[in-house]
């Protein structure tokens, strides 16, 4: 689960042991008698050795013959975890001594308000013009490919050799080539007075050359903007995650770090609260030119080397987000307050597009332990495109875990008492977790001790507001706002009239399944899929689980057996139960979301009416598999309650008084909220008989409804019983049937051609390739 491969722990030395004296003189004791008792008590301790050390050669030789190298390598690799288990840091907060600068040319120098920047190559024309802006110290922090003969005159610029200099823990963490090395220039800034530390990078112009004019610099006094904060609603308690490019007028962009199953959730807020400002500790800025989008965005929005240009709405209002709700944070356009200082700590165990990431998500939860909140304000930079390629391998992994680490965040709780051992609960439950490793709970606790030693003063708590009941939004605290609909590229070119519409046909599509849970098995490879399907399906329904044969950790595909993948329904269902319904799906059938618009959410759905899908066999004798299977099914019908037993029995089809045997392919159905509860009590009555999914999912459904009360809109699925050959599969494609099976996707080229005979329903999907 980690967003990036690491190298596994060292096992510990094996410690050699002294045999205790009176063993040692054994050797040279005086002759006894040998008869065989004697003999036996004497050198019991050697015999049990040797009866030990002959099983596990044994058991090694047993390993090596029956088990495949995975398999023993797996055993290694649990033996190594069980020995190696994480350590919570334990400090003395009270002897923490004071770190002065002694050694660089600026000992003496002073400033409130710094920039700080990682630099890679020569001055930049944007650098140099951050240099210019008034009241503010460039502090330009180097790294190993840094030129040796870096300057600007106005900056202060720390090389590797300056760095060293400085004494801070944190140094002996911090790697030699990357941008994180920042976190010296944040507690150099510290340690030379700052007070306000603007996050940034060597790519962003200040618009208009004044950051005063975009942020609030001043929290406090005279100069403090003091008007309340627009904020978004609290009301939904489901929601976790918002998108703020909305806000500023573009709908269909998105932040890197925003989980992709959020990436749909483009309409704009129904309505805001207010909260009153001096409490936006950190604050987002938003760029224009190119934005903080990841490289899902930037490749799908790529048709030539034309750079992007897209615009925000200056004149939006900045947008605060309250407790429980959050927002990705960057490491290139931010405004931290002293007051969030400890949250400017970059991860260094994990990839460089993942560290300011997973660094913004875990300070805004520590942010509401003192009662602070993150601001996102209007364009404050413009960065241009170099058309540069982006890292989509060290993103890959930050796709799959933002969303689970969003949701531990907000459920994570911690009972100490002072804020920087809340710091170091969090950064230890989250090497727990697999967010990053025991090397970031070591970084946390130098960090921290760094802080204090440049006289920094730890802010206090105050009462977190997460377990208590929300307070109700009455209409006069509801304040309306209406962001502008600005230009965007759609497929490289400008948006037109009509997407529009298709906007507005994804927002009914979402407004109509944001409350169903997908889930999928997948039977092909979900290392080459599993990503795909959540960025294809993730966009309409309320979350995609995905389910397959093999468990994959770091892709959030949980195990299961497609023979008796209704045993495993139980569990989502519980996890997910405020959803309004369960839809299953097998990767090897095409959904056409749009058409189940017409369906009724209350009903169950199933293939019924599909012929092929749908059929009743007369079993052939006592031995074969559907005469075991029939014998199952009157098993379990003698054992249902009345109302289940009535129901399937009247919908079970018979011929010449033999029972036949109901068999469904099951490739695709839906259970709505109300029917949850019988599907799981038909599920426990199954128990651990061996009933195929393919029997038992039917059975399920003649018992919990009449068939004839079953929503008919599976009735317009295309079923072929062979798969088409792949010169004519995309003939077997029908935008206007509700699904389409069978069609094969196993890798990335699959997918494409999937997405581009399924834009002819969904033509924002072009968007995807």
């Amino acid at each position: 689960m980690l967003v990036q491969d690491r190298a596994a722990p060292k096992l510990p030395k094996p410690q050699i042991r002294a045999l205790p004296t009176h063993q040692q003189s054994h050797r040279f004791a005086d002759v006894k008698n040998l008869d065989f008792s004697t003999w036996v008590s004497d050198n019991v301790y050697r015999i049990g050795v040797f009866f030990l050390l002959i099983v596990t050669v044994a058991a090694l030789f047993f390993l090596y013959n029956t088990t495949d190298t995975a398999s023993l390598l797996c055993l290694q690799s649990q033996s190594t975890q069980s020995l190696q288990s994480l350590t919570r840091p334990q400090i003395n907060w009270n002897s923490i001594q004071t770190i002065a600068d002694k050694t660089s040319p600026y000992a003496s120098f002073r400033s409130e308000k710094w920039i700080v920047v990682s630099v890679t190559k020569y001055p930049t024309e944007e650098l140099k013009s951050l240099v210019k802006i008034r009241g503010w110290q460039v502090l330009a922090i180097g790294n190993s490919m840094t030129p040796k003969d870096w300057s600007l005159k106005g900056a202060i610029f720390l090389s590797l050799d300056a760095q060293a200099e400085l004494g801070f823990r944190i140094l002996d963490h911090l790697p030699y080539d990357s941008f994180v090395r920042k976190s010296v220039g944040y507690l150099f800034a510290i340690q030379h007075g700052a007070k306000k530390i603007f996050d940034a990078d060597d790519r962003g112009e200040v618009i208009d050359g004044d950051l005063g004019k975009h942020f609030d610099v001043e929290l406090v006094g005279e100069d403090a903007r003091q008007e309340p904060i627009l904020q978004y609603t609290h009301e939904n308690p489901n929601r976790t995650v918002a998108n703020p490019y909305i806000h500023f007028g573009q709908r269909t962009v998105w932040p890197r770090g925003l989980p992709l199953e959020n990436v749909g959730e483009i309409n704009h807020e129904e309505y805001y609260t207010e909260v009153f400002g001096g409490k936006q500790f950190i604050q987002q800025g938003i760029s224009n030119g190119l934005p903080d989008v990841d490289s899902v965005f930037y490749f799908t929005r790529k048709t030539s080397l034309e750079p992007f240009d897209i615009r925000f709405d200056e004149h939006s209002p900045k947008v605060a987000f309250p407790q429980g709700i959050m927002v990705p944070v960057n490491s290139f356009n931010t405004l931290y307050h002293s007051s969030a200082f400890w949250a400017l700590m970059l991860p260094v165990s994990v990839s460089s597009m993942a560290s300011d990431v997973l660094r913004g998500y875990w300070g805004q939860r520590l942010l509401w332990e003192i009662g602070g909140y993150v601001a996102v304000y209007p364009p404050t930079v413009h960065r241009y495109d170099r058309v540069e390629a982006y890292p989509f391998s060290e993103e890959k992994d930050l796709h799959v875990n933002v969303g689970r680490l969003i949701k531990f965040l907000i459920a994570w709780r911690s009972g100490t008492h002072r804020l920087f051992e809340k710091v170091l609960d969090l950064s230890f439950a989250m090497a727990e977790e697999g967010f990053w490793t025991e090397q970031d709970v070591k970084f946390t606790a130098a960090w921290l001790q760094d802080l204090l030693a440049v006289g920094y003063q730890q802010p206090r708590l105050m009462s977190l507001e997460l377990d208590r009941p929300r307070a109700s939004i009455g209409h006069g605290d509801r304040k309306e706002f209406v962001p502008r609909k600005l230009p965007s590229v759609h497929l490289g070119v400008e948006e037109i009239g009509t997407v529009s519409t298709e906007i507005g046909n994804l927002i009914r599509w979402r407004k109509n399944f944001g409350n169903v849970v997908l889930i999928m098995f997948c039977n092909g490879p979900v290392e080459r899929t599993a990503l795909e399907w959540r960025l294809l399906y993730g966009r309409i329904f309320k979350t995609v689980v995905i389910l397959s044969s093999r468990k994959n950790s770091d892709l959030y595909v949980e195990e299961a057996s497609l023979d008796q993948i209704y045993k495993h329904m139980p569990k989502i269902f519980d996890r997910y139960s405020s959803a309004d319904g369960f839809l299953f799906l097998e990767d090897d059938t095409v959904l056409n979301y749009w058409i189940l618009l017409q369906a009724d959410k209350t009903k169950l759905w199933i293939t019924d009416k599909v012929s092929k899908s749908w059929t009743t066999v007369k079993p052939a004798g006592n031995s074969d598999w559907y005469s075991v299977q029939t014998d199952l099914v009157k098993k379990i019908v003698g054992t249902m309650p009345v109302h289940f037993q009535v129901n399937y029995k009247e919908a079970a089809a018979t011929k010449n008084s033999q029972e036949i045997l109901t068999v469904c392919s099951s490739e695709i159905f839906y259970v709505p909220k109300r029917f949850v509860s019988d599907f799981v009590d038909l599920v426990n009555l199954v128990g651990d008989l061996d009933l195929h999914y393919k029997v038992a999912v039917p059975m399920f459904f003649m018992s919990m409804d009449s068939p004839r009360n079953f929503d008919p809109v599976l009735s317009s699925m295309v079923y072929k019983r062979k798969p088409p050959s792949s010169n004519s599969s995309s003939s077997l494609y029908s935008a206007q049937a509700a699904a389409v099976h069978p069609w094969s996707v196993s890798d990335e080229r699959d997918f494409i051609g999937l997405v581009r005979v399924m834009a002819e329903g969904d033509p924002l999907l072009m968007e995807l390739v």
